[in-house]
């Protein structure tokens, strides 16, 4: 594993960098492979960046986006992963509809959901049962909590290793989540983490020492590069 921490200054300079480090995986993917493949995380803090990236000219229909996570909400719905991203960037771009690969969650059954969307993976990927797949790039961000997609702490959706998708559970609510070793075998893992609230469990995550359960975002250690891009406030103490 190849990994790199950059503190930035400040939230503008987060977002700056890590477009940069987009645009740059994604025209190494275009020249090598033809296609560019991308999963989404939610939250707030890249909401700004998916409205840099839709500010941009690039070539929509070599762009495939995934989410490596979603409420499970219909896709009109406030909370909706998939609603803020489409705003933010793809209704505003000419994306092809069938490049756009969002997470089902109108079948009022979430494990069947859940298996829908890793067969949907399957045939995008051409990989049989056991196979994970490469992303070019897994954008992940970190709760407070120290969980990164839907992986919350102490939940069993942290002990799916056999999977590339699961049912993430956040206080009683039901999640759609990339398992850990589908976010692992993604050729660069991206971390994007602004704000003072996040030190403490930056703190356990870098640490020798600590445990995964507690703090999921230890469990991210892919074959690829790991990128962590911090602002000031989230990356002061290391």
């Amino acid at each position: 594993m190849n990994k790199t921490v950059e503190v930035l200054p400040d939230q503008s300079a987060l977002v700056a960098r890590a477009l940069e480090l987009i645009l740059s995986k994604l025209e190494t993917a275009i020249g090598q492979r033809g296609r560019f493949t991308i999963a989404l995380s939610g939250g707030s803090t890249p909401k700004p960046l998916y409205e840099a990236i839709a500010a941009e000219k690039l070539p929509w229909d070599k762009i495939h986006v995934f989410w490596g996570d979603e409420r499970y909400v219909p896709p009109d719905h406030p909370d909706s992963n998939e609603l803020m991203a489409r705003r933010a960037w793809l209704d505003r771009v000419d994306i092809p509809a069938a490049n756009i690969h969002a997470i089902p969650t109108l079948e009022g059954d979430p494990a069947a959901s859940a298996t829908k969307y890793e067969q949907h993976l399957q045939e995008f990927f051409n990989c049989s049962p056991g196979e994970f797949p490469a992303l070019d790039v897994a954008l992940q961000g970190m709760g407070d909590d120290g969980h990164t997609a839907s992986l919350f702490p102490h939940t069993e959706a942290l002990k799916v290793s056999d999977r590339l998708i699961t049912v993430g559970n956040k206080d009683g609510n039901p999640r759609i989540t990339f398992t850990y070793p589908f976010i692992n075998s993604a050729r660069s893992v991206i971390f994007v983490v602004a704000g003072a609230n996040k030190r403490p469990a930056l703190a356990q995550v870098f640490a020798p020492v600590a445990d995964d359960s507690t703090y999921p975002s230890r469990l991210i250690q892919p074959q690829g590069e790991l990128w962590w891009l911090l602002d000031e406030e989230a990356g002061l103490e290391l």
